[in-house]
This record gives structure tokens, C-alpha cells and sequence, in this order.
């Protein structure tokens, strides 16, 4: 009996390994080589390479685009357009694991994202405060910016920001140590380019997303800073994070989706509003969980509005919101 169940055990660990082989999308080092076809900028931050991208005057007002959870910077393309065109200092940049930026084999925690962050504004020498903008779990990086360096934020801006619990969110297998990773690299990963689709209401209208999305797929350890992203925000309380920067009184602005959003559901936003009550809610119509990309002529106005440094900022009814 022993002898057969060691034998099946075998045939099953081989034939994961097959599928991994095959399965697995990453195949390539992550080196200079690879980010010669890459546009912006790199810059070696404490925890290894980070890729960016800055435009607009150089007098202009300041502000930094935080993608989010998979997505690197590019899905800020249209809002960086924008914002340059309008005359602001516009930063963008992937996390670390994401795009063009490395993968360290760290803990992909909040403290990582935070150390990135600041540590990139003061490679560029942007020590006075500025405008930061998070979209889904860049809203996380966000709200633990704004908790932990006020000084340093100017106005914060959240998209469709991560809310709610993650306890318990990946199933118990991807957890275990080392057969975790390879299993999540054999049955979650290769389908996430597709997945990105369900972030659209019209996916017909971005045909070629998927396919830009599986460039960084294919550098070794994407897959495994992304489930280490997840495991580190299981046991993460949102309502702390976002209560600190409610009780600092950080003025901000939330530009949440409508109910059609797939990835973070339209009413956790009320979790949002509760730990921090000077929000400005603005639902977006007709759009997915990326309504700055759906509906970019109603997102983009909205948002240069509020961040014009002259200008005192209206809700969507047209009343003065809270001075900054």
C-alpha cells in the first residue's frame, strides 16, 4: 500500500511539474537587456530597479499616478496624457514585481509599497508635498502614504480603491510554502491576461489589453510578487489604514464606479466614506472599475478640477468642497 500511494505521489508531483513547465508564462531575467525596448526611466531605489515615467513643465503642480494591484503604469496612459496637456509635473511608476521594475524575493507588503513610493519622490527631489493618485489597491498605497508622511501630501485621490476584507482570500492550497507558489504559477497566473478583460463594461473596446499585459508576464517572478502582494494584505485592516487618514484630515477625492464594477464591489465604497468623512464621492456612469479609462471625458475634468492648485474645488453639484 505504501509503495503505491509513494508512486502516485510521484506520478503526481511529475506531472505538476510538467504543467508548470508548460503552464508557467515566465521564461525570461528581468535585466538590462530586456528593458532596452522599455520607455521612461530607471532608477535603483533600496530595494532594487524601479521603472518611471515624468512629463509635463517642470513649474507644474506635482502629482504622482499609482497603479494598482497587476496592472503596471501604462493603464494611467490616457490620465498621464491629461494631466501633462493641463499642465501638470505628472510621475507614474510600476511597483516593484509589476512592469519593468524588479522583483525582489521580498515580502510584497505594505511597507514595501510605501518605501518605493518615497523613495522614488526623493530620487526625482520632489520634497515638498504633492498630489497622489491610486487606482483600486493603489488606493491602498495611497491611504498608507497620506497616514504616514501628511507632510509629503498635498491632496490624495483615490479610483475605485480596495476596500473591504481580504481574510481568507486565497484558497488554502496557494498558501502552502513552496507548493503554493508553484501551484499558483500552474493555475492562476496564465489566466490573468484574459481576467483583465472583466475590468472593462465593454471589453470589445480594448481588444488589445490582454496582450499588453502579457509582456510582464513574461520575467521570472511576476507570478510570485503577486501572491506574495495577496498573502501580505490578507490580515491588512483597511478600515485602520484609511480611518488614520481620516483622522489626519487629508482633503481628498474618491472617483468610485458604478455598480457594474467586478473587482471591488460599489458598496464597499461606503466603508471608505465612513473612515474618511471629508470624501468627495463622485459615481461614475457607465463604466467598469477603470472609469478613468471607460469614461475619460467625465473622469479626466473631474479631476484636473480638483487638483488646479488656483482653483477652489466644486462637487459634482457645483458646492465648494472642504479647503484643503
Amino acid at each position: 500500500m505504501l509503495k503505491a500511494i509513494l508512486v502516485v505521489l510521484a506520478l503526481a508531483c511529475a506531472g505538476l511539474a510538467v504543467a508548470h513547465s508548460v503552464r508557467n508564462p515566465e521564461r525570461l531575467a528581468l535585466d538590462d537587456a530586456a528593458r532596452k525596448s522599455a520607455s521612461g526611466q530607471f532608477v535603483r531605489l533600496a530595494d532594487g530597479v524601479t521603472h518611471y515615467e515624468v512629463g509635463g513643465p517642470d513649474s507644474g503642480q506635482r502629482v504622482v499616478l499609482i497603479h494598482g494591484f497587476s496592472t503596471p503604469y501604462y493603464i494611467w496612459d490616457s490620465t498621464f496624457a491629461a494631466l501633462t496637456s493641463a499642465g501638470f509635473r505628472v510621475a507614474r511608476y510600476d511597483h516593484f514585481g509589476r512592469g519593468y521594475s524588479d522583483r525582489p524575493d521580498v515580502s510584497y507588503d505594505v511597507d514595501l509599497l510605501d518605501r518605493q513610493l518615497l523613495g522614488l519622490l526623493d530620487s526625482l527631489g520632489w520634497k515638498d508635498p504633492v498630489d497622489i493618485v491610486g487606482l483600486s489597491m493603489g488606493g491602498i498605497v495611497v491611504g498608507a502614504f497620506a497616514g504616514r508622511h501628511p507632510e509629503r501630501t498635498r491632496s490624495m485621490v483615490m479610483v475605485d480603491p480596495a476596500a473591504g476584507s481580504s481574510e481568507g482570500g486565497l484558497p488554502w492550497f496557494f498558501k502552502m510554502p513552496g507548493l503554493g507558489l508553484v501551484l499558483w504559477e500552474t493555475l492562476a497566473l496564465p489566466g490573468m491576461a484574459a481576467g483583465q478583460l472583466s475590468d472593462f463594461v465593454e471589453p470589445a473596446r480594448w481588444p488589445t489589453w490582454p496582450d499588453q499585459y502579457r509582456t510582464q508576464m513574461q520575467f521570472k517572478g511576476f507570478g510570485r510578487a503577486l501572491r506574495s502582494t495577496q498573502l501580505a494584505q490578507e490580515h491588512l485592516s483597511l478600515d485602520t489604514l484609511y480611518a488614520r487618514v481620516g483622522a489626519r484630515g487629508t482633503v481628498w477625492s474618491s472617483l468610485p464606479q458604478i455598480r457594474s464594477d467586478q473587482t471591488v464591489p460599489f458598496e464597499l465604497s461606503a466603508m471608505v466614506r465612513k473612515a474618511i468623512p471629508q470624501i468627495q464621492f463622485e459615481p461614475i456612469e457607465h463604466a467598469g472599475h477603470l472609469p478613468h479609462m471607460e469614461q475619460a471625458p467625465v473622469v479626466h475634468p473631474i479631476l484636473i478640477n480638483f487638483l488646479r492648485p488656483s482653483a477652489t474645488p466644486t462637487d459634482s453639484t457645483g458646492r465648494d468642497r472642504a479647503a484643503r
